[in-house]
């Protein structure tokens, strides 16, 4: 968008504006608004410092983007404002104590409601079901969600599916400088990644599976990263009000997991080992084959996805619960992510993996749970509606985003869902033995992409879809019928990080982000290589091979200590760790075990 500047406003403007703005260019800024806290609209508002610019509507056909003005209208009356201020630094003989108040007194508003977070994180975390959050949008839940749906975008940017490199389909950067690597600064000083998960399918479509071209060289010949599990640091936690278990899924890009996908058949519970009292319990069957599926040949998913995480989810809740702290498990994910991310938060319930002893040693039987939460973004259907019974009996909460013109969210059971009569439901699932009656789970939070100013009418269905655009869309939220405005000040250039979705004259480029070089580094001789990643995955797999002695071998738990939260020393190791893989791990068929300094 083009600056305005305030020499070009109509003449009829109020003595608001400050004398010096008739000469000074004031530019729109789209990134942040007045307050995070409160929509703003093109009608007058009323600050408790200052009285904003008003702007008259027609001032909308001087820019090329009407809608865009008419929803960005407050943000001149802010810089206007913040201008004046400026001006009367100036003018005032104590400018810096004048500069410095203002600077707190804003400081102090956005402060303001992460400080509840530690008081109210129940709340954020579904315990009402997040009723009278969502309309209006309450600014801490907005802010929660944004976070958490970059820990599922990470999931995407880390991701490596260039057929061209020998470890396609697995993560491009180290477990212990993961965010750091993504150029995530606030989730590296918040969390520290704990495990990788991975996953693969026994489903063999050769010809259709894109696999590295690279041969014999490849890392795996099965397995596929599908995500993390990341538990907060000592200082996040205490801005939490608790410690934080964070569990991200990847969402569909191999075309392995297409096929997955669109096995639309229900399938009980019961028969894929995961334990449920109900056999009328049943979730779609590609969704479950990835999530307990192995292959004993490959390092990497000897143990499922499944095994994977419960195992890791009950290290650290045993672990923290014990120190008397209190403990959440947040879970996410965006499309097919957002499938796992509700059967694993299911799972994580119904085998009572967030449950331990009141107090450790206590001999009384009481136990505690941690609350199980899921944030969704753009998810399909996972299971019928008995899935969603035993959901909400279990006590677990899942707080759904959908874009309104994302087809991905009515599937599967566009015809059979939550949405029919019930008596229909009940003929079709149990006389008719229909298996493709399906029922979405949780509180739904619609968003609609035609009411953001930034994007453009586009056919593209994987742009309606897209984890970036959501994101787009909840910042700019503040409830139903209220203007679009971005309230965090989110970059909308993230929108066309893989679509093109941005109106062309904001001068972003569609599918912008991309490796330097497509990863390619220039070795010491001056030949470009594809740098050595073997080290990272034994550093980042092999640690926890046996299942039974992460909660009962006290010596396992001291060595695992290192690798949580709260202990920075093994970023500080990782260098020369990855320097003594690269010198001594170049086969990728080695059979080198890491110690367990090295976990």
């Amino acid at each position: 968008m083009a600056p305005l500047p305030c020499r070009d406003l109509p003449a009829g403007l109020p003595p608001t504006l400050p004398r010096c703005a008739a000469t000074a260019h004031t530019q729109l800024s789209f990134l942040r608004a007045p307050s995070p806290r409160q929509p703003l609209t093109a009608a007058t508002t009323t600050s408790t410092r200052s009285t904003l610019l008003r702007l008259p509507v027609a001032l909308a056909s001087t820019t090329r983007d009407e809608a865009a003005v008419a929803s960005l209208v407050g943000h001149l009356g802010h810089d206007a404002v913040a201008h004046r201020h400026h001006h009367q630094h100036h003018r005032d003989e104590d400018g810096d104590d004048v500069h410095l108040e203002e600077a707190e007194e804003e400081d102090e508003v956005d402060l303001r409601h992460e400080a509840e977070l530690p008081t109210r994180w129940r709340e954020i975390h579904g315990r009402d079901d997040w009723a009278g959050l969502l309309d209006p949008m309450d600014p801490l839940l907005r802010s929660e969600l944004i976070r958490y749906g970059e820990l599922a975008q990470a999931c995407y940017d880390a991701f490596d599916y260039d057929p061209a490199s020998r470890y396609c389909g697995s993560c491009k950067y180290p477990r212990r400088d993961f965010f750091d690597r993504l150029g995530m600064p606030s989730a590296s000083r918040g969390y520290a990644v704990s495990r990788y998960l991975y996953a693969t399918s026994n489903i063999r479509f050769p010809n259709f599976f894109p696999q590295s071209r690279a041969g014999a060289k490849i890392w795996s010949q099965s397995a596929n990263w599908i995500g993390y599990v990341a538990v907060s640091t000592d200082d996040e936690a205490a801005r939490l009000g608790r410690r934080d278990i964070a569990i991200a899924w990847r969402g569909t890009v191999t075309r392995l997991e297409w096929v997955s996908d669109f096995m639309d058949f229900l399938r009980p519970l019961a028969d894929e080992g995961i334990p449920c009292p109900d056999r009328d319990v049943k979730v779609l069957a590609g969704f479950v084959d990835l999530y307990t599926d192995k292959d004993p040949t490959c390092r990497f998913c000897k143990y499922s996805a499944r095994e994977q995480v419960l195992m890791e989810v009950r290290r650290l809740v045993a672990r923290y619960a014990a120190m008397g702290e209190d403990v959440s498990i947040t879970v996410t994910g965006h499309s097919l992510g957002s499938a796992l991310a509700m059967l694993s938060a299911y799972d994580i319930a119904e085998t009572k993996a967030n449950v331990v002893a009141a107090v450790a040693g206590d001999d009384d039987g009481r136990t505690v749970a941690a609350p199980v939460c899921v944030y969704s973004f753009a998810g399909p259907r996972v299971g019928n509606a008995a899935f969603r019974r035993r959901f909400e009996e279990l006590g677990v909460k899942a707080l759904r985003v959908v874009n309104v013109h994302d087809n991905v969210t009515r599937m599967p059971g566009i015809l059979l869902n939550e949405g029919a009569p019930e008596a229909v439901r009940r003929v079709a699932e149990r006389m008719l033995r229909v298996p493709w009656c399906y029922s979405h789970i949780g509180v739904e939070l619609a968003l609609d992409h035609k009411r953001s100013p930034f994007l453009k009418d586009t056919l593209d269905p994987a742009c309606y879809h897209d984890l970036e655009a959501h994101l787009h869309l909840i910042d700019g939220y503040h409830g139903r019928g209220e203007r679009f405005v971005l309230a965090s000040g989110r970059d909308p250039a993230l929108v066309n990080k893989a679509c093109d979705f941005l109106k062309d004259h904001h001068g972003v480029p569609p599918c912008w982000r991309q490796d330097e070089n497509k990863g390619m580094v220039r070795g010491r001789d001056g030949r470009w290589v594809q740098p050595d990643r073997h080290g990272w995955h034994l550093d980042d797999h092999d640690d926890h091979e046996v299942p039974h002695h992460h909660h009962h071998n006290n010596n396992n738990h001291r060595d695992h200590n290192e690798d949580d939260g709260h202990h920075h020393r093994d970023h500080r190791r990782g260098g020369a760790r990855r320097q003594h893989h690269e010198r001594h791990g170049h086969d990728l068929r080695s059979h080198h075990q890491p110690g367990k300094r090295d976990v």
